[in-house]
């Protein structure tokens, strides 16, 4: 038989090991260690949603879903969606319930994109976007972003790497790992360079729901880019429903069916007992969302205070739960001085390069903690900081 290397594929032989599971690795082998690396809730879901999962499973319903997803959770999705943000998605022709929003993004990608389609992501971004790109053959143009803009993509920048070969624009906004957000101007700024080309726009909406100050406004809902975009979004984070995986991805009709077919021959269908917890999620969790980025938000002031003071250049984040402090003037690579903090002080962040190359001189602290934690926290990087 060949060597495995002439065997396996090749584009998948080709992706680096996500930087971010590299470091949890690494946690795992060490003990008394303070962790702000961890992009989840530290919430437990909700009761209520909880005993909807239990009792969906005390009535039997362990049978498979259709593979849309069950009809009730995707008129919820319709509903949630017009009440919170003012979009209208038909539940039986535009809406697929899928395992988490990490496959709504790749059941898209995957639906769209050529072999040599060129796809652009605002840099830096979640890790998985250019390695899904990369497996459905597609052809990444990463665009970088700047602590300049508050770590936006400008309509600027965009137009800059616009080509005739560009199929996808993803706008992974509420930003992992900056916190950055695209508000209502700057996304018509967007609509303004795409009008008038053929491309199409994946937008993760995941942490729509975590904002502060400026509620989240979708791209879909600005005129003339419903019909170009695919909305991915999930119960993760706005629910505290990590473990539960569950997402659904929105589209018109013509791109929904392609993508239908790819989680239809891929997946089947998300967990039964799960969209029975997402009904009454959608439905009766409005009070859990506001009650949890409540309490985010005071997490938020409180951590972005605290790494300025101790002189970690910190801008406010607008969304998710992440800030992205500037740790590049100590003469040492961000991968080091994150190895450093965690071996002299026994704190966990993540090096801004886990999220691209231009993560360098960044690194990405959670405040999906209780404040006690992050305190804790702050104060031995404070020490290791006047220690350097």
């Amino acid at each position: 038989m060949k060597p495995y290397s002439e065997l396996l594929s090749h584009t998948v032989s080709a992706l680096e090991p996500s930087g971010i599971r590299k470091y949890f690795d690494l946690l795992d082998s060490m003990e008394d260690v303070i962790s702000l690396t961890v992009g989840q809730p530290d919430f437990i879901t909700p009761w209520h949603i909880r005993v909807a999962g239990i009792e969906s499973l005390e009535a039997g319903r362990t049978y498979y879903t259709s593979n849309s997803g069950l009809l009730p959770l995707r008129e919820s999705i319709s509903k949630y969606l017009h009440r919170r943000f003012g979009l209208t998605y038909d539940p039986q022709s535009e809406i697929t319930v899928t395992v988490g929003g990490s496959e709504a993004i790749d059941a898209a990608v995957r639906a769209v994109c050529n072999p040599g389609d060129e796809v652009v992501i605002p840099v830096p971004c979640f890790v998985c976007y250019e390695p899904i790109v990369r497996i459905a053959g597609g052809v990444p143009v990463l665009v970088e972003t700047t602590e300049r803009d508050d770590f936006k993509l400008t309509a600027d920048a965009l137009r800059a790497v616009i080509t005739d070969k560009t199929k996808l624009l993803i706008l992974p906004f509420p930003n992992n790992p900056t916190g950055a957000i695209l508000e209502a101007p700057e996304l018509e700024a967007i609509a303004d360079v795409l009008r008038g080309t053929d491309i199409l726009v994946l937008s993760d909406e995941i942490y729509a729901e975590l904002t502060y100050g400026e509620r989240h406004v979708s791209i879909a809902s600005i005129d003339g880019m419903r019909e170009r975009t695919i909305l991915a979004s999930g119960f993760s984070k706005a629910y505290a429903m990590t473990g539960w995986r569950l997402g659904y991805v929105c589209a018109p009709p013509e791109i929904s069916r392609e993508i239908y077919k790819v989680h239809q021959y891929a997946i089947m269908c998300a967990p039964t007992t799960s969209q029975y917890a997402a009904i009454e999620a959608l439905n009766n969790g409005d009070g859990d969302i506001e009650m949890m980025r409540s309490e985010y938000d005071r997490r938020r002031r409180y951590i972005v205070d605290g790494l300025n003071s101790i002189g970690l250049r910190c801008f406010s984040p607008k969304g998710a739960f992440y800030v992205w402090p500037y740790i590049g003037a100590f003469g040492m690579g961000c991968e080091r001085f994150c190895e450093r903090l965690l071996y002299e002080a026994g704190v966990a962040i993540v090096p801004g390069t886990a999220f691209g190359k231009c993560g360098e001189g960044y690194a990405r602290i959670s405040y999906a903690y209780s404040v006690a934690h992050i305190d804790k926290a702050l104060k031995k990087i404070k020490g290791f900081v006047e220690s350097l």
